[in-house]
This record gives structure tokens, sequence and C-alpha cells, in this order.
């Protein structure tokens, strides 16, 4: 989920892709320096390497008005998780944590508004983009289930043929929605087996270079993977001082404006891989990209079967993206997502030399991003009274047993607020949760209880 690192050193790996790339035309008006294209070469999970001299790089000489430049020609990219060895080692300490993510996250934001609720981690807070994206997008409760757990089996069927993968097993759909003993809730409408999987130890690494570098290494051409344009964008920190829950403006930027950008269309697309923390990200981006749910949206296997290293899953998904780019697809997209759907960004590789992956390039789209997405309802923590319910999800304990209900609502004024709903209220928990009516858009109110916190009641 926490994708800002790999964006940070995929970033710094381009800006050192484009050393030969003589940057001067953009700073002097020299056009006699044209740019060159990086290519992307993936180093498998394990790899023994051979360590081969770099050649000598030229002594920088700067333009006039200008005190340096770099010259270097290639960038590594490298980054591995130990969250299942951190994992085993807390609980096996005095304190006995289960989740040492979650343990952080904690720490971080238990005592805020929403952390107040119980919106700490990830896991509690895109369920709300889940529920409220399925009523925006007109399904009951088991057509949004039957598309997650569609896209979930596809994924476990690319999981299961890919060596690199944490869990090679297909799983059917079925076996996914299925509340078990090992597929326990988490957080209403996610099982375990639609969350992603941090519990793994996992590496992965490549190297971004210009072409003059790759060919003059020897890599032959139909081994060159080259990089096309890429597009940020970022949405508010905070969960709740965003405009709306069913899409991310920012997301739809990056991914649009990328597409269009290279020139491409969903037609022009072979592979794909729609970052899968939950089931609700890949959802809002296959409709903003219009690829199919029936059609895999991973390369590598997804965050729950491939594997869920927190800070570094994109870089096993370049890795596969260019081995199929080795292999018969001929363009690739890579979509990643950080953050509570905070971090979005998207960058194309492709077999042919494209026209927009020339280096430097301004891949921070946010502006527009900004642009496209509507005001933000004031926060009311202090509310009691009527509302409607915007979002919702219910959390869950180690057991399956409900702790309690999140609303998200609206007061007439058009504030957003907070309220619980008790384990205990066991109609409210089941009118959430059992599907027979679309619970977004219901009506109820908000009373301080003996906590201090807002409760709901239906009607």
């Amino acid at each position: 989920m926490y994708v800002r690192r790999w964006l940070l050193l995929l970033a710094a790996a381009i800006l050192v892709a484009w050393v030969l790339v003589q940057v001067w035309p953009s700073i002097s008006g020299d056009d006699a320096n044209p740019t060159s294209t990086a290519t992307v070469t993936a180093l498998p999970p394990t790899l023994t390497a051979t360590k081969t001299p770099p050649p000598t790089p030229p002594k920088p000489t700067a333009p006039p008005g200008i005190t340096a430049r770099v010259t270097l020609a290639t960038g590594a990219v490298v980054g591995a998780e130990a969250l299942r060895t951190a994992a085993q080692r807390a609980a096996a300490s005095p304190s006995g944590v289960h989740n040492t993510s979650r343990k952080l996250s904690e720490s971080r934001s238990k005592t805020s508004y929403r952390g107040r609720y119980g919106l700490i981690a990830p896991v509690d807070v895109y369920p709300l983009y889940e529920n409220a994206g399925r009523a925006a997008y007109g399904q009951t409760l088991a057509e949004a289930q039957a598309e997650s757990g569609l896209i979930w089996s596809l994924f476990s069927e690319v999981a299961a043929a890919n060596p690199s993968a944490w869990i090679r097993k297909a799983v059917s759909a079925e076996e996914i929605l299925t509340p078990s003993p090992s597929n326990r809730p988490i957080a209403f409408p996610y099982n375990k087996l639609m969350v992603a999987n941090s519990s793994v130890n996992q590496g992965a690494g490549f190297l971004v270079c210009s072409l003059a570098f790759a060919r003059e290494r020897g890599v032959p051409d139909e081994r060159v993977v080259y990089v096309g344009k890429g597009v940020a964008g970022h949405e508010c920190d905070n969960p709740l001082e965003r405009d709306r829950f069913d899409r991310s403006p920012s997301m739809g930027v990056s991914i649009g404006r990328c597409m269009e950008l290279n020139g491409l269309t969903v037609d022009d697309l072979d592979a794909v891989e729609l970052y899968s923390c939950f089931p609700c990200v890949p959802k809002m981006a296959r409709r903003v990209l219009g690829w199919p749910a029936d059609r895999p949206a991973t390369v590598f296997g997804g965050l729950t079967f491939g594997g869920g290293p927190i800070g570094n899953y994109m870089s096993h998904a370049v890795c596969c993206m260019v081995e199929r780019l080795r292999g018969e697809a001929r363009t690739g997209l890579l979509f990643a997502n950080g953050g509570f759907a905070t971090e979005n960004h998207t960058i194309v590789l492709t077999r042919t030399p494209q026209p927009a992956g020339t280096f430097p390039q301004d891949y921070d789209f946010k502006a527009e991003a900004d642009a496209a997405r509507g005001p933000a309802p004031e926060l009311a923590e202090e509310y009691e009274g009527p509302g409607t319910i915007e979002t919702y999800t219910v959390l869950y304990a180690r057991d399956g047993a409900p702790l309690h209900g999140v609303i998200v609502a609206r007061n007439p004024e058009g504030a957003r607020f907070l309220a619980k709903v008790p384990p205990e209220d066991e109609a409210t928990i089941a009118f959430l949760t059992d599907g027979a009516a679309e619970p977004v858009g219901t009506a109820g109110s908000a009373a301080r209880g003996a906590d201090g916190l807002m409760v709901w009641s239906r009607g």
C-alpha cells in the first residue's frame, strides 16, 4: 500500500537513466542535443550476479552558466521486505503482537478523529471506497462480490504460474468470497483472501538505463523494453477530507492522462498491473481504463497471492512486465496505488520506442487532479442528529465476530461525520452486511454514547 517509496525510487532511477540524455536543450535552448530513450532490464527476485567493471564515464563539462551535470548512464531500483519474519518475532515476544503493520498504523492515528472510530489501517479505510463504489455502480452486494471474486481468482491463477509468487495455488471465486476459519472476515465486505498479504519475505530489483548504454553492453533489440510517459496524482492525505468515496479523481487523471500522453487505447495493451491491495482499487482502475473484469489485471499475481511486500510490490510487477514484454506482449501498463488510496502513479512499458518516452519529463499532474475533484465537505466531529449514510464498513475480530460498524454520514447541511454501530445492535449489523437492501443513502441519526463517540441508529 505504501507506494511512495517505490515512486521515489523509480523517479530517482529515471533521473539517473537520462544521464546520457543531454538535458541542456531545455536549459540553454541548444536543439543540437536530443533527448534519448530509457530502457528497463529486470532482475529476478533471486539473482547471482557477475560483477563487470563499468566503463569510466567522461569527465563532465558544464555549458556556460551551468556549474555541473550528471553523466551516469544507468540506475538500479531494488527493494525487499521481511514482514513475515518481523511478524513472527513480534508474535513470539512478550507483547504477542500479531500484525506489526497495524500496530504501526495505530501508533500514528489511533487518537485522530477517524482513529477513534477504528479507521486506523488501510484495511479499515478501503472498504469505504468499496461500499460507496458498489452503490454508485448500481450493483447489488452479490454482483459486487462476484466481480471481486472473479478478479481475485484470476490473480490466483497468474500467481500459481509464477515461480516468484508467495501463494502458488489457484483459488476459486467461491472460496475467496466464503468466510471460513482460514478465510476470516476482516472488514466488510473483505475476507482474508481479498486483502493484501503483507506477511511475506520478498525482494526484487530492476535496472533503468539509456538506450545507448544498453546497446553498448550488448543488450539485443528483442530484449530492450522502453519506458513511456508516466503520470502521478495525489489525493488529500486524510481520507475524510476528500470529496467522495465512489471514485478517485487523481486515479482517473493518472491512468487517463498516461494513456493519452502515450497515444494508447485500451486495445493497445497486452498486459496490465492494476494495484490490488483491496478489490476496490482495481475495480475503480479498470473502469477508468476500460479493462474487462474477466481479463487478468496482473502480471505478478496481485498482493494477496503474488505477495504484498508493502513498499516494494511494484518492483515485482516491473520485473514480471519486462519478462512479458520480452515474450509475446508488446505494450504494458503499470498502475500503482499507495497510502489510503492516496498516491496514484501510472507508467507504460513497451517493446517499441515511445515518442513520449524521452527524458527529462514531468510526471506530476497533481494540479490537474485537484481541478478534477469537487469541494470536500466540512467535518462535523461533534455533530448529533439526523444524517444519511455516505459509506460504511464493519470491522471484525480475529475470531470472525463483529467488533463494530463504522458509518460515514452526511448531515442535512452536507457536513460529514462518523458514528459507530455497536456489535450488540445485531439488526443494524445485519442490515449493513446481508445485502437485502443497499445501506448507502439510507437515513438514520447519531447520538453520543457512553464512551463519548457517536452511535448510529437506523430510521
